[in-house]
């Protein structure tokens, strides 16, 4: 297995329960494919560096997991049709 992070970030007019939902979404998707979840950070609402879709702000999530690389591609794929999720990056540690 692999160690990565992701970071990404939900829009601001997301609903705590939706964030939330998304969250737990992520980390179950990791779980199902025999991989380990070893944190979950989120960083709270901050200002962007510029605006993405029209928004200024947006709650950032660190997630740092193990899983083989094919889960972590089809796991970026999954986030960037996810609705809520404004952008987000995988990074192999």
């Amino acid at each position: 297995m692999t160690n990565y992070e992701v970071l990404y970030i939900i829009s601001p007019s997301v609903t705590e329960e939706a964030r939330e939902a998304i969250i737990a979404k992520f980390k179950a998707y990791v779980e199902a494919a025999q991989g380990t979840v070893a944190g979950i950070d989120k960083w709270g609402l901050k200002k962007l560096a510029y605006p993405i879709a029209f928004k200024s702000e947006g709650f950032y999530v660190l997630m740092n997991y193990a899983c083989n690389p094919e889960t972590s591609i089809a796991m970026e794929g999954l986030m960037h049709i996810t609705d809520g999720i404004l952008r987000a990056i995988v990074v192999r540690k």
